[in-house]
């Protein structure tokens, strides 16, 4: 399993993808209330959240880093607030994120579905 593979089953499993015109390449987007089930899936997992790219219209609104609010990309306060200001910026926004899946997570379910 690589990380495209462990994203689509384990973080964004369920959740209805938002097809945005000029997309970052590598970026699938989201509704705020999927983004913000990922956020909480991602804390499970404890993947790294690099970046987080909000959208209006189609448009960059802005976009975040774990390096601009000084905190490691495993931390969840860092992108857990970040989502919380973005909302209270500007509503109707879609999101999406930079991931890292550890190494040591894909080897865990290579061949065992149910080790997670």
């Amino acid at each position: 399993m690589d990380k495209n593979e462990f994203l689509e089953a384990y973080i964004f499993n369920g959740l209805e993808p938002i097809e945005v015109a000029k997309a970052t390449e590598g970026i699938t987007y989201f509704s705020e209330s999927d983004f913000g089930i990922i956020l909480e899936r991602a804390e499970h997992y404890g993947l790294s959240v690099y970046t987080i790219e909000a959208r209006l219209e189609a448009e960059v609104f802005d976009t975040l880093s774990h390096d601009k609010a000084k905190k490691k990309a495993t931390d969840p306060k860092w992108y857990t607030q970040a989502l919380v200001h973005f909302k209270k910026r500007q509503s109707g926004l879609v999101y999406g994120a930079t991931y890292k899946v550890s190494q040591k997570l894909l080897d865990r379910n290579n061949g065992d579905a149910e080790a997670l």
